[in-house]
């Protein structure tokens, strides 16, 4: 028998994760006050979220989705990353975006991702571990990770497996901002959509069609979408580990600090 994970409605480090599921359609939630950025509580109650509705029959599909009408997820919260105190605290921060992106690539179930707004960092690894993904076209996105002296390590290969080489190697170069053309461009976005509404209403129409197909069709199609990953464990631990020990650097405690004070 499944227990449900204690995310329902739950506030967790400031956030909140919520689960509902109705009409064969699995809906994950997440929010932070701060831009909806990922301390490690919220991105463990994230993925438990993700591999209980990944078990739950009476769920056909995932969509994936964040609150409020800023930013889609500003990645890691840099309120807990000035507080790593050594590498295995900083190894287990970044362990917990490995965690999620596992877990979705992982779910026997499509996961469909809502970008509402711009996305940075870490939230786009997890657009890009969606199987299918929605965005309006202000949702910019950008891989900030350089800017604040370490590198988009465990976010990487699902980015560069969604996009290819060339553009994820320009994104981690130049940290600058890609509009939603870009993205969709280069596969990151399956759909831009000229605002929130024609957005959700595409979601509501593949979720549905989705929930009425064939589950073992879907697992198996699934399993053929990420062939291939199945070291995935061990290298993202591997990144993990080396984003740990840069986030200690006084070059990237000094960075991360003058971005707090923006």
């Amino acid at each position: 028998m499944l227990t449900r994970p204690a995310v329902q409605g739950t506030a967790v480090a400031g956030g909140d994760v919520s689960v509902t599921i109705a009409d064969g359609i699995g809906t994950i939630s997440f929010s932070h006050p701060k831009s909806n950025s990922l301390p490690s509580a919220l991105l463990r109650r994230l993925a438990e979220a993700i591999t209980w509705v990944g078990k739950d029959t009476a769920a056909r599909v995932i969509v994936l989705r964040s609150e409020g009408t800023g930013p889609f997820c500003a990645g890691a919260s840099f309120d807990e990353l000035v507080s790593i105190a050594n590498i295995a605290e900083g190894t287990e921060f970044f362990s917990g975006f490995a965690r999620v992106i596992l877990a979705m690539v992982r779910s026997p179930k499509f996961v469909l991702v809502r970008v509402h707004g711009r996305t940075a960092g870490g939230g786009v690894g997890i657009v890009a571990a969606g199987d299918y993904s929605f965005a309006v076209k202000t949702a910019s996105a950008k891989l900030s990770e350089l800017a604040v002296g370490i590198g988009p390590f465990v976010v990487g290969p699902v980015i560069e497996r969604r996009i290819g080489t060339g553009p994820y190697s320009a994104m981690s170069v130049d940290a600058d901002w890609r509009d939603a053309e870009w993205g969709e461009r280069h596969a990151l976005y399956s759909r831009t959509f000229e605002d929130i509404a024609s957005m959700d209403a595409a979601i509501n129409g593949l979720a549905g069609t989705l929930a009425a197909s064939n589950p073992d069709a879907m697992d198996a199609m699934k399993r053929v979408f990420w062939e291939g990953t199945e070291g995935w464990e061990a290298l993202l631990s591997k990144r993990a580990a080396m984003s740990g020990t840069l986030v200690l650097s006084e070059f990237t405690r000094s960075a991360i600090a003058k971005f707090k004070s923006r």
